[in-house]
């Protein structure tokens, strides 16, 4: 009967602990993603498209297993992508360049595992999974004078490409995250686009990476 009893105590108390190491909450933050071209893609050197500073948004879950590792999950979305400036040329004394910016609308899913030094910071690998809802290119030429706009059929001086984008972006990643008492965390990633997300079938790639800075708050027991 003691042994019963102390089996259900340890049951008890193993629930009640695991229980407080489940935290959730939102996040929010800056990120800089940066698109690789090959030369296969268009013809041109292999090149790096110039970064692209935007924003993400969503939410994360996080279980602990012990004092020193747990797992975490997050949905998010981003309008990732890169923008690009192409030097044009003087012609009769007037200049005209060329300016391509790309937006990748992202759902991203990172899952992680994670290793806390101590019991506010730890550090994180795992890989992001991007489902790309939405691909749009916008392209102006502009000169000393005047700028146009590349348009599509409404007018709104962006491209659909989500044709010759293929949906799935994986990018393993490595992060760290600092909590505070309050349960207040800021965190730094970086994910390595490894997926070709070209559907170019002459064997052109493109990737993207991105690097993210964030704030968010977790509720749950410390």
């Amino acid at each position: 009967m003691k042994k019963l009893l102390l089996v259900a105590a340890i049951t008890v108390l193993g629930a009640n602990v695991n229980a407080q190491e489940f935290r959730f909450g939102p996040k929010v933050g800056f990120a800089m993603s940066t698109i690789k071209v090959d030369e296969k893609q268009d013809d041109l050197e292999k090149r790096k498209m110039d970064p692209k500073y935007t924003f993400y948004i969503g939410g994360m879950a996080e279980y602990k297993i012990n004092d020193k590792f747990g797992f975490q999950a997050e949905v998010l979305y981003s309008p990732l992508g890169a923008k690009e400036k192409i030097d044009g040329v003087n012609a009769g004394g007037i200049y005209f360049g060329e300016q391509t910016k790309v937006t990748f609308g992202t759902l991203l899913v990172p899952i992680s595992a994670k290793y806390f030094i101590t019991e506010n910071l730890s550090v994180a690998a795992g890989a992001n999974f991007g489902v790309i809802l939405t691909a749009k290119q916008k392209t102006v030429i502009g000169s000393d004078l005047i700028s146009i706009d590349i348009e599509d059929e409404d007018g709104s001086g962006e491209i659909d490409i989500k044709d010759d984008i293929k949906k799935l972006n994986i990018a393993p990643f490595v992060g760290v995250e600092y909590m505070l008492e309050n349960g207040l965390f800021f965190d730094a990633r970086y994910s390595l686009g490894v997926s070709n997300l070209s559907n170019d079938n002459s064997g052109g790639k493109i990737t993207n990476s991105f690097a993210q800075i964030g704030v968010g708050f977790k509720f749950g027991n410390n």
